[in-house]
């Protein structure tokens, strides 16, 4: 198997005007950021597509909490000020995963192992402290879509969004992806390991449905008939002269 670890940062358009930063500085004073405000934590990571484990990419998460059980996080290809948004993902509670029908489950991955390993950890964050909330991490389930396909080269977030999954075993990942992340976040996996020997999954278990339920999953467009025949009974008529 075989990836990059690395995505140049080629984009289509236009450098940003001097006439665009300062409208952006302007606006930034005067409006409200709540949502994005209530960001608080920066996770690393690794996700595969779910339907071609070759195809791996090193996700930055940056995560606000909904509420003790629930966790909504949006993805980047880096930490740098120039990083692409690359997707999202949503983090919730054993207790909330069991509650989803069957055919959701399978769109959902645990988190154990990532934890476990190290391969899931916390930048800049001293260890005993990360591992406090870690201890709560490797018993939660995650939902992922990417929408650019950095590791493709893709210029624009080209095609249909793609569901992704994560590692739950030893071999999985490139040994060049780990070593890439060790040496610019400055962590130390097999010391991380060590250190969370001790923390357990999900306390009924992986689900047998999750990760897919085993299975390689592709996100695919379907062309279908567009209901436009009927205007729902509440929508108002508009006239355009």
């Amino acid at each position: 198997m075989s990836t990059n670890d690395t995505h140049p940062q080629v984009l289509d358009g236009k450098p940003t005007e001097t006439a665009t930063y300062l409208r952006d500085t302007a606006t930034s004073v005067i409006q409200n950021f709540d949502p994005i405000n209530k960001i608080h934590q920066h996770l690393c990571a690794f996700h595969f597509y779910s339907h071609d484990m070759t195809r791996q990419v090193e996700a930055h998460h940056y995560c606000a909490h909904k509420n003790e059980e629930m966790r909504q996080c949006l993805i980047y290809d880096s930490p740098d000020k120039k990083a692409r948004l690359i997707g999202l993902e949503y983090i919730i509670s054993e207790n909330l995963y069991l509650t989803l029908p069957d055919e959701e489950k399978r769109l959902w991955h645990s988190h154990l192992y990532e934890v476990k390993s190290g391969l899931l950890f916390m930048p800049k964050v001293p260890a005993p402290v990360q591992r406090l909330d870690m201890e709560t991490v490797c018993k939660t389930y995650g939902k992922v879509f990417h929408f650019w396909q950095v590791e493709k080269g893709h210029s624009l977030p080209f095609g249909i969004p793609q569901l992704m999954m994560s590692l739950t075993r030893d071999g999985q990942i490139y040994d060049h992806l780990v070593k890439s992340c060790a040496e610019r976040m400055g962590i130390d996996y097999e010391e991380e390991r060590k250190g969370r020997e001790y923390m357990t999954g999900p306390d009924h278990g992986i689900h047998p449905l999750a990760n897919g339920g085993g299975k390689g999953l592709e996100t695919r467009l379907r062309e279908v008939d567009l209901n436009k025949d009927s205007t729902p009974p509440s929508a108002t008529r508009v006239s355009v002269v």
